[in-house]
């Protein structure tokens, strides 16, 4: 699928949610994706062009893999939603995508203390936050439900590179794991396991397998639209 058409199907899906008209004064970063700074994280943050339409949004933490960490926040533009992002001027998210840098890795604390800090500053729906991530940083969002699971209301993991420990703690936090059956960095094996482990304690597990080789099943993932329709079903516990 093109990003051209993939762009199309997000929006088609997502427009009714948002798409009142913005008015003329609105925040820069409206319609499009900002370099911001927080306590020295870099992060792209994207406002919806009709962000003055609504008291509130809902949330997505965007978080990048390995392959995107260093001190050029562009480089999150790469994968995932942030490149998508690129041509949805309308997606009717408060988007934030930090960058971790090579040598100071994410940690849930600072995570979630940036999540405060735009929920601060921004028109923000505090019980509607959504945690995503890709490779290694779909384990940082697993982490950050399992320490901080009542700011967090819901989880979609795609090509989980590891297994957090304590997942329990993330039980009430339902979770979308999404992996390529033939994915030959990360075993498929891991994935299913994932699953298992978040459902013997009880939790709202779903997972999708694709029928295809390689690691990469992000692109096609931010492209659905269930998951975004999917994460508006959810709420948080309460903070």
């Amino acid at each position: 699928m093109s990003d051209s058409r993939g762009a199309t199907l997000v929006l088609a899906a997502l427009l009714a949610y948002g798409c009142a008209t913005a008015p003329n004064s609105v925040p820069a970063a409206a319609g499009g994706q900002t370099a911001e700074v927080s306590g020295g994280a870099r992060y792209l943050l994207h406002l919806p062009a009709a962000y003055e339409s609504r008291p509130d949004w809902p949330v997505i933490l965007f978080l990048h893999g390995a392959g995107e960490r260093g001190r050029d926040v562009e480089l999150v533009k790469r994968e995932g939603l942030p490149r998508i992002l690129e041509t949805l001027p309308d997606f009717p998210f408060v988007v934030v995508s930090p960058q971790e840098e090579k040598d100071r890795r994410w940690t849930a604390d600072g995570l979630a203390g940036l999540l405060d800090e735009v929920a601060s500053r921004y028109r923000v729906d505090r019980d509607r936050v959504y945690a995503t991530g890709l490779s290694s940083g779909a384990v940082a969002a697993l982490e950050l439900a399992t320490r901080y699971p009542r700011k967090i209301a819901a989880v979609a993991a795609v090509t989980a590179s590891a297994i957090p420990s304590g997942l329990c703690a993330m039980k009430d936090v339902p979770a979308w794991i999404f992996h390529n059956a033939g994915d030959e960095r990360v075993p498929v094996s891991r994935a299913k396991r994932l699953a298992r482990e978040l459902e013997s304690c009880g939790g709202d597990v779903e997972i999708t397998l694709y029928p295809r080789d390689g690691h990469d099943a992000w692109t096609e993932t931010y492209r659905r639209q269930d998951l975004y329709e999917w994460f508006l079903e959810h709420r948080s516990a309460g903070n």
